[in-house]
Order: structure tokens, then sequence, then C-alpha cells
């Protein structure tokens, strides 16, 4: 079943947190916030709504690393129910993708809580200043529509984000896969 993003509110200061990346190194908000814009990410291998997007994905995410955007996926999944987003398939997710980003584990689903993260994927952009200024979807296709994967409606909000602009509202909710909480994690 398919669950929207939580479009929480423009403004709110991206959430601190140092996670263990696939290559055993943490990664830190902190070390992330000084680029000019920042790129939050929640992405599971099995998700079909990931898969559909994943390559263009790291190609748009590699486009936009060349312009100064610092970029992190998280993935904040229960492994138990879903074994195929533990770091085997995350890693094998970023191969297939061309992810160059870091891809972390949130396994305390911690983080997740914290960015009021609900689903795969879910698209958080800070500006500059760690202030979000988009929340929403990577662009209009989903896995059984006709619409062409180009990440059209996160580029524009990159792009806007880099010049120093707002980004329009309204904001289209990201649609996918809900998080697997692990019992007891489900948000209230």
């Amino acid at each position: 079943m398919a669950v929207s993003s939580q479009m929480v509110p423009l403004g709110s200061p991206v959430p601190e947190f140092s996670l263990p990346s696939l290559d055993g190194a943490q990664v830190d908000s902190a070390a992330l916030t000084g680029a000019p814009a920042l790129l939050v990410m929640f992405l599971s291998n099995h998700c079909p709504y990931v898969r559909h997007i994943e390559g263009a994905l790291g190609s748009v995410v590699a486009e936009y690393a060349e312009r100064g955007v610092a970029a992190v996926a998280i993935c904040s999944n229960d492994t138990n129910t879903h074994p195929d987003d533990g770091a085997a398939g995350m890693a094998e997710q970023a191969r297939r993708a061309g992810f160059g980003f870091p891809y972390v584990v949130d396994e305390s689903q911690q983080v997740a809580h914290e960015f009021r993260a609900a689903c795969t994927p879910d698209f958080f952009l800070y500006d500059g200043s760690g202030q979000l200024a988009y929340r929403g979807e990577f662009d209009e296709s989903r896995p059984r529509n006709d619409t062409a994967v180009t990440g059209e409606v996160l580029r524009t909000a990159m792009d806007r984000v880099l010049a120093g602009e707002p980004v329009p509202e309204p904001h289209v909710p990201s649609m996918g896969c809900g998080i697997k909480w692990k019992p007891g994690n489900e948000p209230a």
C-alpha cells in the first residue's frame, strides 16, 4: 500500500544525526550542513517506488553534487522483516543505481522519527542555512504510470535553492512504500 510523505513544515531545521555508512564511516549531519544545499533521502532496496527512480536519482544527485549539493540516503527499515534492506542489499542497490553519495543505516529508526519520514522514497531538501526548503516528490513518475522518470520536480527545487530562491508551494508529497517500523516503533 502506498504511503505519502508527512509534509514537514518548511523552515524546519535539519535534524542532527550521526549514522554508519555502508563503508563503515560515520556520517554526521554537521559535516553536511555547510554546503549550499543538503538533500536527505529516505530510501530502501526492496521498494518498487525507489527501484523505479533509482537510476535517474543516482544521475541527478551526481549532477547536483558538482554544483555543491551535499546528499545522503538513509535506510530506516526493519531488516528483520525486510532483509533485502540490510547492508548487502543496500550495497547492491548503490552499485546498481550508481549512488555516489553516502548510504547510511538508521538501525534504531530514531532519525526517521526526527525527520518525520513516512515512506521510501522521501526527500528533504535544506538550504545553506539548514532550513527545510522543499519536501516532496522526485517527479510525477510512478511504477505504474507512463510518465518518464526525469527528476524534474526535485531538479527545479534544487535549482531554486542554489539560486537562493524559495521553492513555491504547493509541494506534492512523495509517495512510496511505508517505512517498515520495528514493533513498537511506529509513529504515534
